[in-house]
């Protein structure tokens, strides 16, 4: 999403549900109506800070065939890159936002017998979405989520009204943890499993799948990656003729934008692939952060995804 391109929304409503998330209900600013989207989708949020532009993609929250508005869920970050910050602490209701058109890079595969879904934390943003298609479609699902203690569990009454016995509620703080070999064990034949949540969530999903014998195409799982802070560093864009500078607080995907020049991107959180690009030339070494470039690309040193990975050097060129 170009700077000033995108859907403009008007903020219509602030929740706040637990102490670190708030829900945001967008309207379109000319009172249009939204485009429809599938489970699973997710929208980039503009957001015009200090001195930089912030874009952020949050899943949506409401039915997906709800075109009035759309709803997602923002948990603050103190200690990223200001993005969560700007949207709890600047944004109030009525300010005018721009946002992308939905997409999806975590959809149900309706042809699926049973769904299972875990979350944890903020990672239960997309499986609202997820129920209100599994409800319509009358397919049998399970969800299991996972929060901190009970003042984090502000979304569970909506969720009990959602998904009513089908909801599995875990309070950690009372020792209750996720048994992923239990949850897996015994599904039926044509069984998916669903993950959103932290790194360590996921990785022990795929893991105890692995481990009970389901196949990779039954398993999915989403997490957008903040781009970490690092050293400032130079790139030169060889097509284009250019050299950005890479501040440490920025993303080298939202260097190249802000000099104007159009980077290819997706999700913006180092899954899709959709902004991968060549490394022509490396004087130092590339930080990859993603989840997309496989262990032998990353060694090349050949390609990088630039909305979450950086780079330690003196000179790096990319084919853009």
């Amino acid at each position: 999403m170009k700077a000033g391109q995108g859907i403009p929304v008007r903020v219509a409503e602030i929740e706040t549900v637990t102490p670190l998330i708030r829900r945001f209900t967008f309207e379109h600013a000319d009172g249009c109506a939204l485009p429809c989207f599938s489970g699973g989708s997710h929208i980039v949020v503009e957001m015009q800070g200090a001195g930089r532009v912030h874009r952020n993609p949050y899943s949506l929250m409401s039915a997906p065939d709800e075109t009035r508005y759309y709803q997602i869920g923002v948990r603050r970050v103190d200690e990223g890159r200001g993005g969560s910050r700007f949207m709890h602490e600047q944004v109030r209701k009525g300010t005018v936002l721009r946002i992308s058109a939905p997409v999806n890079l975590f959809p149900l595969v309706r042809t699926r017998r049973k769904h299972i879904l875990l979350a944890g934390g903020i990672g239960i943003t997309p499986f609202f979405a997820h129920i209100v298609e599994l409800r319509r479609l009358a397919v049998d699902f399970e969800l299991h989520y996972a929060v901190r203690d009970a003042s984090h569990a502000g979304l569970a009454n909506d969720l009990r009204d959602l998904a009513g016995e089908r909801l599995h509620l875990y309070l950690e703080d009372r020792g209750q943890t996720i048994d992923m070999s239990t949850v897996l064990r015994g599904q039926p034949l044509g069984t998916d499993v669903y993950v959103c949540g932290p790194a360590g969530m996921i990785e022990a999903t795929r893991a105890a799948a692995r481990a009970a014998g389901w196949a990779d195409s039954h398993v999915h799982w989403e997490q957008f990656s903040a781009p970490p802070p690092g050293e400032p560093f130079d790139v030169e864009l060889a097509h284009s003729g250019i050299r950005v500078h890479v501040g440490a607080d920025i993303s080298l995907l939202e260097a190249i934008e802000a000099a104007g020049v159009d980077a290819p991107s997706l999700c913006r959180g180092g899954v899709c692939g959709q902004c991968e690009l060549g490394v022509l030339d490396l004087d130092g070494e590339l930080q990859h952060n993603d989840h997309y470039l496989s262990p032998e690309v990353r060694a090349s040193g050949s390609r990088i995804m630039p909305c979450v990975s950086r780079a330690r050097c003196r000179r790096l060129v990319l084919a853009l």
